[in-house]
């Protein structure tokens, strides 16, 4: 990696005190966030032994039972599941879809088809037989974000979807206001709960969306990239609940399930991710200013408020966006050596394309990018644990594909 030259110098600077302001609002959202992390943290008195392991079935995990009660309070919510043992953010999804759903009922997603991992999953595609819901008698509609619903919202109507984060979509992400009015609106006309894909979303604003169950990954933003692995459900005790029985079984639900020393890095984790958050904000929002300076059609823009870590460019080629990606690999930590081609990766209809030198394996809350490969060729980039290797990172990428 050579050093920067005079012009990424100046470009540096330049971005730098355009986007002064911009870097002041996130710094007051990162300390507004960590203030509710260290509250929650000294309430429930964390202390070595919160770190300590259990085994088994894992009965009165002291450290467990800590971090469900801080995510719960951080997030405004009464209750949360917080487990190592969920692999990633389409399983904890999956366990509050099954979890609050029966046969004879219908999904209602409002904000259009949602991400492509849970195409399979509902029974949108797939084998019949593989276990979806539309296997177990369970009903699928949409609309696009924005449109009415209120024709849609009939008495079988269990849950409705809301998709924070784009996802591999084009539009852009609602903030928690937005996710409110539409939680209030059906918890006014109906008898539905309301569950939020929360995956990139956590920490961007000061507060998290309401609703009754949202969602997500610990390698996400959560994780703060020290979570090795799992996922989280927060919401009102009942939902919660139900989710505890899919994730389990009824009957048993959260009581159960050792730690296997992952306390610490679950709550080092959260205790970073304000932070780290941040840093993956700043790193967006330099990239977005640099990129859209050199001609490429960016989403967000670099001033426009953000409600999720991920920002995009549309390269309108395979070949771009596979140099694009490459690119980004290069100047990771991890593997930077490794050159990343498009495969068939488990749970997508179209190839995927996946950059990500990570200390933990396909972390999004390090610098990342990813895309399907399908027109119009839009990349997803995402995280940062520094501001300062995504700024290097963003620079590697300008200098290799101008």
């Amino acid at each position: 990696m050579q050093g920067l030259t005079k012009e990424e110098l100046r470009i540096c600077s330049e971005a730098d005190t355009a986007l002064s302001d911009v870097y002041a609002r996130i710094d007051r959202i990162a300390l507004s966030n960590t203030q509710k992390v260290m509250k929650a943290f000294a309430e429930h008195r964390i202390s070595e032994m919160h770190f300590q392991a259990s085994t088994g079935y894992g009965y009165d995990d002291p450290g467990r039972e800590a971090i469900e009660q801080i995510y719960a309070e951080v997030f405004g919510t009464e209750a949360a599941l917080v487990r190592h043992t969920i692999v990633n953010g389409t399983q904890a999804l999956t366990i509050g879809l099954f979890g609050l759903l029966r046969p004879g009922d219908t999904l209602l997603s409002v904000t259009g088809k949602p991400y492509d991992t849970l195409e399979e999953v509902i029974g949108l595609t797939g084998e019949a037989g593989n276990g979806s819901l539309k296997d177990f008698g369970v009903s699928y509609r949409q609309c696009e974000i924005g449109e009415s619903f209120e024709h849609l919202l009939d008495d079988t109507v269990k849950v409705v979807y809301i998709q924070r984060s784009r996802g591999y979509g084009q539009r852009r992400a609602l903030s928690p206001d937005e996710i409110d009015e539409i939680t209030d609106y059906v918890h006014a006309n109906s008898k539905a709960f309301v569950m939020v894909d929360n995956c990139y979303g956590e920490f961007t604003c000061e507060k998290e969306p309401r609703a009754d169950l949202i969602c997500g990954s610990l390698i996400k933003n959560p994780g703060g990239g020290i979570a090795l692995t799992g996922g989280y459900l927060a919401g009102t005790k009942r939902a919660v609940e139900l989710a505890s029985y899919r994730m389990t079984s009824p009957g048993v639900g959260g009581e159960v399930g050792c730690t296997l020393g992952q306390n610490r890095s679950i709550l080092l984790g959260f205790f970073m991710a304000p932070h780290v958050v941040a840093q993956a904000l700043k790193t967006a929002a330099f990239a977005a200013y640099v990129y859209e300076k050199a001609g490429y059609d960016v989403s967000p823009k670099y001033a426009e408020p953000r409600y999720d870590l991920i920002q995009t460019l549309t390269l309108r080629s395979p070949e771009k966006l596979c140099r694009f990606c490459q690119a980004i690999q290069r100047f990771s930590p991890v593997d930077s050596h490794v050159t990343p081609e498009p495969w068939a990766m488990p749970g997508y209809t179209d190839q995927v394309i996946m950059a990500a030198g990570t200390f933990t394996g396909g972390a999004t809350s390090e610098l990342s990018a990813d895309a399907p490969m399908r027109d119009p060729y839009t990349v997803f980039m995402q995280g940062a644990l520094t501001f300062e290797s995504g700024k290097l990172a963003i620079l590697g990428t300008l200098r290799e594909n101008t």
